[in-house]
């Protein structure tokens, strides 16, 4: 018999070892991961048992009457162990309906987790959203590298990377993220936008899990031109932020960073994602930047949004 209840911090350790070892969580469904904006959304995450034993957790939070998995998050659908199958999957989403509704919730706004970020397959929620009623809300655009396979760089990106390398471009790790949130501030300021971490996030987030948030910087005798901060999740390897300085762009030293990453330092791993090219809920294709990332072979996958009226 599986039941549902509400998370409390006193779970926060078997909350974290159940996304060690579930199918689709990783880094972002930890709860030192998600609790750093704590402030910013009222948490109403479920727990899901068996005799006792966490078999699933499902990462929320609530505003009014709506509750969203989660919104601090990129995407923290219902997050699993090989212990939920198909009709039990069934069973926690009529629960976890009936919780919500109780609450005076009208509708969960669903962000299911990208099939590649899957150890193992764990779609059983989208089958479940099918027969509840739920339906594709938003669709955004990411851009993904299956390392496993043969890599195609367009002659453009190869010529960019050699162009770096004779002119003195090296890759290291960043010890302090401090100049790279500057540069990476001023690249989104132009554009009127912003990073979504404050510096004083990005350090404590780093702090925290310094073998998964890695900032990979390119430099020319100690000069910042370009930064990716990866985040290490096991089998796939994302870029949360990149960006470039003036001299960074003309000697294409992010293109040198990115090859040196995918050809070396993550070469190992089954995927490289670079994120969304997607603006105004997925209405919009930023065709600029995702042709930036499909020069290095990359390809789509995308990240779906359901609405699931209750």
């Amino acid at each position: 018999m599986f039941t549902v209840r509400p998370y409390a911090k006193a779970d926060a350790n078997a909350w974290d070892a159940l996304v060690e070892r579930s199918r689709n969580g990783n880094l972002l469904h930890r709860r030192g991961y998600m609790d750093y904006h704590a402030d910013r959304f009222v948490d109403c995450s479920l727990i899901a048992e068996r005799d006792g034993e966490v078999v699933a957790v499902f990462p929320a939070d609530i505003r009014e009457n709506l509750v969203t998995s989660h919104g601090g998050l990129t995407y923290a659908g219902l997050i699993t162990t090989q212990a939920l199958r198909a009709e039990s999957t069934l069973a926690v989403f009529e629960q976890i309906g009936d919780h919500y509704r109780a609450l005076g919730v009208e509708r969960v706004i669903y962000k299911a987790v990208p099939h590649v970020f899957h150890a193992y397959p764990a779609e059983e929620d989208l089958y479940a959203l099918h027969r509840l009623g739920a339906r594709l809300k938003r669709r955004d655009l990411s851009s993904v590298i299956p390392l496993r396979e043969t890599l195609h760089f367009t002659q453009g990106r190869k010529h960019a990377v050699d162009k770096a390398r004779k002119a003195g471009v090296r890759l290291q790790v960043g010890a302090d993220p401090a100049a790279f949130h500057a540069l990476l501030s001023g690249v989104l300021g132009r554009h009127d936008t912003r990073p979504a971490h404050s510096l004083h996030e990005l350090r404590m987030l780093q702090a925290s899990f310094p073998q998964q948030i890695v900032l990979h910087e390119a430099r020319r005798e100690d000069v910042l031109l370009a930064g990716v901060l990866a985040y290490d999740f096991g089998r796939v390897v994302h870029t949360q932020y990149m960006a470039a300085s003036e001299e960074g762009r003309r000697v294409d030293a992010l293109s040198f960073l990115l090859a040196e990453l995918i050809v070396g330092v993550y070469a190992d791993r089954a995927y490289f994602s670079f994120g969304i090219s997607t603006e105004q809920e997925g209405r919009v294709l930023n065709g600029g930047l995702i042709a930036q990332k499909e020069y290095f072979g990359a390809r789509a996958v995308v990240h779906d949004f359901y609405e699931w009226p209750l």
